[in-house]
């Protein structure tokens, strides 16, 4: 009796100790940074291969460095820039010259658009320690020429060149005009969507420049209001920038070579052709790699261009039924030979041409795909990258000879990999995170994948998230319609299988996206957790169109974005519907940007399979979205006509007969404009629809800034516990 009184008595003070420890996942503590990842501080390694050089600030001094550390001890061993030495209080970014003797420091930094920014920016000498200002004005995208006694830039859409000895400025363009013409940087499309923003490329030998002229002339304008703060902007103002839609007129791109000594152009032939996404530079001393594709951008070429001449002779063509993905996964050894990658075998994977273009081999092979591609170390020949050979929702990093043959796994263990290598592959940082592991950080050497010593490990995470309940992420598949579709889920802490649970389900859907993946938490998992807690299960799949299951599943959406990814969720929502704990009554579904678009279909197309819908930031017709993007996929409305207008949520309202719909958008959205989201919300409105939406007022496609993400959420959650 007294050891039974003695059990209870122990059994209510643990239960009263633990629900004490447990705390509650809330959008203010999610918002707020409790649980943020300790990441890597972003280094960039050194020419020796045996240090890395990290930018660091002092708030008591207020002074602002570039430290040196050693790969193998992680210990300081030096100051390579420090702000006290100068006369700048401090600077925002850094970028060494190639001998590590100079470097370009910019101040003020100003964010244009994704990629985009200017700033005043200096040239440090790091052994005299004096500093030169290149240029009164902000600038952008100032480099050094090979040898370090000059400096390139563009300021008001014009290039300019610097001597560093003589401080002599010449004008390489004179027609830069804003909204009209630009020389050096890309236009808004090109900076979206093939990811770059400097168009203009050093010669090895530092005599030439070879750069993009931009004619924007004919590309429609877009306009778009800033709203401003109370009792600050009695006015709105108003941001006006050319954005080629669907169909519409790109801007003339044109390649040209300035050569400096002669101080004159000559304008490079490149036959027919609506892109050049890359530019860059082969082993020859005045040879230029340049790559064109054309609109439809199923046929890439590369071209190697004489800097002298001007001459260009045809490498390589890349054809695909689809479309051809520009990437950067282009290196040219010493005999000029290059590594290139390509899924004309139906998987991405790795190549090596020759000078000429003749192919020489195929490095990697198998039914997976290579997702990263290192680098080329020419001491033991081995190419270094990442793939899914651990399984899609996997990544490991390997090495391999360029025969293809001796591969290495030099992972750590299966989930998610990646890797970070020294100047000449003796180290790499390999960062490994999984569904149950935030992100670990170890450094190993590249010959073999032996550690050298953990740098990180995120135990602080771990230890703030035990006195949480958490459910673990699930990784499984689905079939639908005779694939196997890679899914999470994430059940309430209490689940019980003879319970009926309400089910939401997030994707994005895009192509060659993945959002089914064996890695750690994001913030938005952590908001997922703290609905489970409120009784809801949260599912994702990556239907068809999405990415690194093989090209044909990726393209099996092309002429018709939309159209399966859509088949592909509501068949997922009635087959999760069907199972004996989840109600098929009560599932929502929501998305952003993409998924945003995908949520708006399903509750317009399926509202006797979805409750509720959640939109965020959505394109609602691709006739509103950019060229690159959208002909990539769809090809253009004036050839397309149906495949864009079938697949549009406006083209839907009618169908929208039961349920309850969310839309969201930011004012300022420059990428998803808020036209989308405003022609839709009339076209509602004139079909008698009723429906909440809400406008975050000069908000970009991120919605984010002071109080914003934890409104928006706080405005999300509300209307799941009200509609689902």
């Amino acid at each position: 009796m007294k050891r039974s009184l003695f059990s209870f008595i122990c059994f209510v003070l643990i239960s009263s100790f633990t629900q004490a420890q447990t705390k509650e996942i809330t959008l203010e503590k999610i918002w707020g940074g409790e649980f943020r990842q300790d990441y890597l501080e972003s280094l960039q390694s050194l020419n020796d291969g045996q240090s890395y050089i990290v930018q660091n600030f002092d708030r008591e001094k207020r002074e602002m460095t570039v430290d040196i550390y050693s790969y193998k001890t992680g210990k300081q061993t030096g100051t390579l820039i420090n702000s006290a030495d100068m006369a700048l209080p401090y600077f925002e970014t850094f970028q060494l010259s190639a001998d590590e003797k100079k470097a370009i420091l910019g101040v003020g930094v100003e964010s244009i658009f994704r990629r985009s920014k200017k700033a005043v920016y200096y040239v440090y000498d790091l052994s005299t320690k004096k500093l030169m200002q290149i240029d009164e004005a902000k600038i952008q995208q100032p480099s050094f020429s090979p040898d370090n006694t000059k400096v390139a830039f563009v300021k008001r859409n014009n290039i300019f060149v610097k001597d560093l000895n003589t401080n002599e400025v010449i004008q390489v363009t004179i027609d830069g005009e804003k909204n009209s013409v630009i020389n050096g940087l890309t236009d808004w499309v090109y900076e979206e969507e093939f990811a770059f923003v400097k168009a203009y490329q050093w010669s090895k030998n530092g005599e030439q420049i070879a750069f993009l002229r931009f004619d924007e002339s004919d590309v429609p304008e877009f306009s778009m209001d800033r709203y401003g703060r109370y009792g600050q902007d009695l006015y709105p103002s108003q941001e006006v920038f050319k954005y080629p839609k669907a169909g519409e007129d790109n801007a003339k791109v044109s390649l040209h070579i300035y050569d400096l000594n002669q101080k004159s152009n000559l304008d490079v032939k490149l036959g027919n052709y609506e892109y050049i996404p890359r530019l860059g530079t082969t082993q020859n001393e005045n040879t230029f790699s340049v790559q064109t594709t054309n609109r439809h951008q199923n046929e890439l070429k590369l071209y190697h261009v004489n800097g002298k001449t001007a001459q260009a002779n045809l490498i390589l063509t890349e054809t695909d039924p689809a479309y051809v993905d520009v990437t950067d996964n282009l290196t040219y050894l010493e005999d000029n030979s290059f590594i290139w990658t390509s899924e004309k075998d139906g998987w991405r994977h790795i190549y090596h041409y020759s000078a000429d273009g003749t192919l020489l081999n195929q490095v990697t092979d198998g039914n997976w795909e290579v997702t990263n591609y290192y680098g080329y170390d020419a001491n033991s020949k081995r190419i270094f990258y990442q793939s899914t050979e651990t399984g899609s929702v996997n990544r490991a990093v390997y090495s391999i000879k360029i025969n293809g043959r001796s591969k290495r796994d030099l992972s750590i263990k299966t989930g998610t990999n990646s890797a970070s290598f020294s100047a000449d592959y003796t180290y790499y940082i390999n960062t490994f995170n999984s569904v149950k592991t935030p992100n670990v950080y170890t450094l190993h050497l590249a010959k073999n994948g032996k550690l050298v010593r953990e740098i990180k490990n995120n135990s602080d995470l771990i230890q703030t998230l035990e006195a949480y309940e958490l459910s673990d992420k699930e990784l499984s598949t689905i079939e639908v319609k005779g694939n196997k579709l890679n899914m999470w889920m994430i059940k309430p802490k209490d689940f019980d299988p003879n319970k009926t649970y309400p089910l939401l389900m997030y994707q994005y859907s895009g192509p060659g996206s993945q959002s089914v993946s064996n890695s750690f938490f994001g913030t938005n998992d952590y908001w997922y957790q703290m609905l489970a807690n409120q009784g809801y299960i949260i599912a994702c799949v990556d239907g068809r169109g999405t990415g690194f299951k093989g090209r044909d599943f990726k393209k099996v959406t092309q002429k018709q974005l939309g159209k399966y990814e859509l088949e592909d969720q509501i068949e997922a929502a009635k087959l999760l519907g069907s199972r004996s704990y989840i109600n098929k009554d009560r599932i929502g579904i929501w998305g952003w940007s993409f998924g945003g678009y995908m949520s708006s279909n399903a509750i317009f197309r399926a509202n006797d399979v979805f409750k509720a819908a959640i939109a965020v930031a959505p394109v609602t017709s691709w006739r509103f979205y950019d060229t690159i993007y959208t002909e990539r996929y769809m090809t253009t409305p004036q050839e397309n006509a149906s495949g864009y207008d079938e697949n549009s949520p406006i083209t839907h309202v009618d169908e929208f007969t039961k349920g309850n719909y969310l839309l969201i958008h930011g004012s300022a959205d420059d990428n998803v404009h808020v036209q989308n989201t405003m022609q839709l919300i009339e076209a509602l409105v004139q079909a008698n629809k009723q429906f909440d939406w809400r406008i975050y007022p000069d908000k970009n496609h991120g919605i984010y800034g002071g109080n914003t993400r934890l409104h928006l959420y706080t405005l999300m959650t509300n209307f799941i516990n009200n509609k689902l």
